[in-house]
């Protein structure tokens, strides 16, 4: 009998290679995460915006922005369960390995279609009017790239292990290292048993956490709340024609 072939990975052993790629890139990305958006927040607060280009172009917007961001909302998701969350707890509740691995496959795969699809459609839109086009800048197409091979190495992985392969498991190795970098107990030798896509997707996936603070990424970690307490904006007419309703009282014009 011949032995089963082994996966194709970046690093059969955790040596060198596998300190940088699976210990040190990790703790540099996440440090680099956290303290340049402490960074930006305090000193780029004006630049702290999705520098919305509706204005211009609004039909293919209009297709492919939902189509990102809900696919990403999905995807990101799914990370988050199956990198978090361990197998012995979803087995504990009741949810068997089968049953998780096909629902975890087949809306990875729709979601990850459905959010290629989206920054495709708003990748052409960019390029193709003129007023978004000019409105981009080297940063915008160096994050466009960047977040572009992130989504296909992932789907790319996806189909490669679970629809065109045999199957693979990472929640038996990607998702215990994933977690060993919070536990500060960092074990490489578990990202060296994973498939050279998995690999790649993951690097590529490090990198853009580094480079998200410095880009209209940021975004993503606001929200408006502000909004909620924010005093009402009064408007007063210089005209006293203007309006149906005659002022309330206390609100009559004192002359210009």
């Amino acid at each position: 009998m011949t032995a089963p072939a082994q996966p194709l990975t970046l690093a059969a052993e955790a040596g060198t290679g596998g300190i940088l790629l699976w210990v040190v890139l990790p703790y540099v990305a996440l440090a680099v995460f956290i303290l340049g958006h402490v960074w930006r927040y305090r000193y780029d607060k004006f630049g702290w915006t999705t520098r919305s280009s509706q204005l211009y172009e609004s039909r293919l917007l209009r297709i492919g922005s939902p189509l990102f961001h809900f696919g990403i909302l999905v995807v990101l998701i799914g990370h988050i369960g199956g990198l978090v969350i361990p197998k012995s707890w979803t087995e504990a509740v009741g949810i068997s390995e089968h049953t998780y691995h096909i629902g975890a496959v087949v809306l990875g795969t729709i979601a990850g279609v459905a959010t290629l699809g989206g920054i495709a459609i708003l990748i052409y839109r960019r390029r193709t009017v003129g007023p978004v086009f000019s409105a981009t800048t080297r940063n915008d197409k160096a994050m466009y790239v960047s977040l572009t091979v992130t989504i296909a190495l992932g789907l790319a992985a996806t189909v490669a292990a679970n629809v065109v392969g045999g199957g693979y498991d990472y929640r038996e190795t990607i998702s215990p290292w994933f977690r060993s970098i919070f536990y500060l107990q960092p074990d490489p030798a578990l990202m060296a048993e994973a498939p050279v896509l998995f690999q790649l997707q993951a690097i590529s996936a490090l990198l853009l956490f580094a480079f998200w603070p410095f880009t209209r990424l940021v975004h993503m970690l606001t929200a408006p709340l502000g909004y909620l307490t924010r005093p009402y904006i009064v408007y007063r007419s210089r005209d006293v024609q203007l309006g149906a309703r005659a002022p309330h009282r206390g609100w009559e014009r004192t002359g210009s």
